[in-house]
């Protein structure tokens, strides 16, 4: 056993081998279970080797999540078939979906603030107090508000926050919680008032926030899945209403086959709508345009890649995307490429991009994507302009009818019947906001004999 004095600088650490007992801290190349046993260690060895390695891991994330950044905003997972960086982290490297939108978050604020990374490396910030920090920081505020919270913990830094950034009171609100939260079977019952399936679920709920609006699927047992979610009142109503129908066929408050067979009429559906799938499928009329896809091939090339991105990475990794999809030509239409099976693909929207880029170059299609985006919102504002004009054609419309059935009872009440006091009425028009009195003098005007001089109806701006 070696008995050399180890240096607690974690300078005097790196490059070795944890074998050895001199340094606990850097991993061989081929880890055994051996390089993780350190009970024949002395004390001050053990305590020295993990101040080591606890420095080089706050350098190292820090690190990380500088390239992370730098990765992501170079997009290098789509080369290597995945379609974002939080399903590369989430597929490639195990995360969680939550570890991985905190990495990403972190990343991308760093990315913006680069004192951030420093900050991390040597321990001021941690990757929590970067997450509170990110709404707040500005171009303006950064450098102060970064120094500020340096060195402390998460409560210490929601405090500073407050003070700084100070919100409205909450308002009062009581609420009993219970204490015991066994958890039971909830029994599988009829649709109605009471839970629908066999979610385990609490004997008396904890209301600790607001409620997740996202579904959550999980696997229960082999080919069984567990589905939790909110519905509102009109899917409460079609769920009874489709249980009616289906009378004895599906059992009472069998809701999964329920669901499974609208699942089947949607999918159908939607087959039909996206590539015309049908029982006897004909040949349909051509496009001149070019990028027109037919029918037919939509179909066969959905049916060839399974209905998943075909994007291939260079390590032969492919893309695990089901959703959006895309049909793309394998070869651009601006280079000759065909509506066939073979010239045809399905890609996610984030490769078909990829794909753009790397065909016609990625400074083009980026003005082509700008000009995309420009003609959208013109168009966005163009048909927001004709609501709006619409909107108002109809409140002065409103207005106007609002005005005539004002003078109607007048009318009435001078011995008029019901259909004289309304045609009376239409000479009203265009005298919105002007004063009752006028109005049906206006009106009466129409009720004289022949050869009456009758008043002219006035606008409201001269009334």
């Amino acid at each position: 056993m070696c008995a050399q004095r180890v240096s607690t600088s974690p300078a005097n650490s790196r490059g070795k081998n944890w074998n050895c007992p001199r340094d606990a801290y850097t991993p061989s190349r081929n880890p055994t279970l051996n390089d993780f046993s350190f009970g024949h260690l002395s004390n001050d060895v053990v305590w020295s080797s993990y101040i080591a390695a606890e420095s080089r891991e706050t350098a190292d994330t820090a690190k990380t999540l500088a390239l992370l950044a730098e990765v992501d905003e170079r997009k290098l997972y789509l080369p290597a078939g995945y379609g974002s960086m939080a399903d590369y982290c989430a597929r490639k490297r195990g995360m969680s979906e939550d570890m991985a939108w905190l990495r990403i978050r972190v990343a991308r604020t760093g990315r913006q603030f680069p004192a951030i990374f420093p900050a991390l490396a040597d321990g001021r910030l941690n990757q929590t107090s970067v997450l509170l920090l990110a709404p707040k920081l500005t171009p303006d505020n950064a450098e102060e508000l970064l120094a500020a919270a340096a060195g402390k913990s998460k409560d210490e830094l929601k405090l500073l926050l407050a003070e700084r950034f100070p919100r409205p009171d909450l308002p009062t609100m009581v609420e009993p919680l219970a204490m015991d939260c066994e958890t039971e079977a909830a029994p599988t019952s009829q649709l109605g008032l009471d839970p629908v399936g066999t979610f385990e679920r609490p004997k008396m709920t904890i209301s600790t926030g607001p409620l997740r609006v996202r579904a959550k699927v999980e696997p229960r047992s082999a080919g069984r899945y567990t589905l939790q979610c909110t519905v509102d009142k009109e899917t409460n109503e079609l769920l009874r209403y489709v249980q009616s129908l289906l009378g004895h066929t599906v059992p009472p408050g069998d809701v999964a086959e329920i669901l499974k067979r609208s699942l089947r009429v949607l999918a159908h559906e939607l087959e039909k709508q996206k590539f015309g799938k049908c029982s006897r499928p004909g040949k349909r009329r051509g496009s001149k345009n070019p990028r027109y896809i037919p029918l037919e091939v939509k179909r066969a090339v959905w049916e060839r890649d399974g209905g998943q991105c075909a994007f291939v990475g260079t390590g032969g990794k492919r893309c695990d995307a089901r959703s959006p999809l895309e049909f793309d030509h394998v070869h651009p239409v601006a280079r000759g490429g065909q509506a066939t099976v073979a010239g045809i693909q399905l890609l996610c929207r984030a490769h078909n991009q990829y794909a753009a880029d790397r065909a016609l170059g990625a400074r083009f299609m980026e003005g082509k994507r700008e000009q995309a985006r420009e003609r959208s919102l013109k168009a966005k504002a163009e048909a927001n302009a004709i609501a709006h004009e619409r909107e108002q054609e109809r409140a002065q419309a409103a207005a106007e009818a609002a005005s005539q059935q004002e003078v109607i009872p007048w009318l009435r009440a001078l011995g008029c019947n019901l259909e004289t006091a309304r045609n009376a009425a239409t000479r009203c028009q265009g005298m919105v906001g002007a004063p009752l009195e006028r109005r049906v003098f206006v009106a009466c005007q129409g009720l004289g004999p022949r050869g009456t001089r009758r008043a002219l109806p006035v606008s409201s701006s001269s009334a």
